[in-house]
């Protein structure tokens, strides 16, 4: 896989994960104040610092961005049925998904490459 492929998909990872991060701090402005609240405000600020990580070109980025994503998509998966969800909900877990996905073939392509 060429150089620029991996860094677009980096790039967008990264864009994905920012949205996310704003759009979770912004529940803040939109709900009522609770822990539900409280607590999906911090998880955004923690997707705002995997996102500076994602920009950059470090491995550890794209090791922090899988683990961030993957456990807060499967954390989501035991409120099942996917029919009671709102679609902001299933939205935000196929987002993580579809980043660690992306994260994951990023690291599988670069797994040769000298790290900096």
């Amino acid at each position: 896989m060429s150089i620029s492929s991996v860094t677009v998909q980096r790039q967008f990872a990264a864009v994905i994960v920012t949205v996310s991060g704003v759009l979770q701090i912004a529940a803040l402005w939109l709900n009522r104040l609770s822990e539900d609240v409280l607590l999906t405000a911090l998880v955004g600020s923690i997707y705002l610092l995997v996102a500076l990580g994602l920009y950059g070109r470090s491995r550890f980025g794209l090791f922090a961005a899988i683990a961030t994503c993957a456990s807060s998509a499967l954390l989501a998966a035991p409120e099942l049925p996917l029919n009671a969800w709102n679609s902001l909900e299933q939205l935000r877990v196929a987002g993580d998904a579809i980043v660690a996905m992306l994260c994951l073939n990023v690291l599988w392509s670069v797994r040769n490459l000298p790290s900096i």
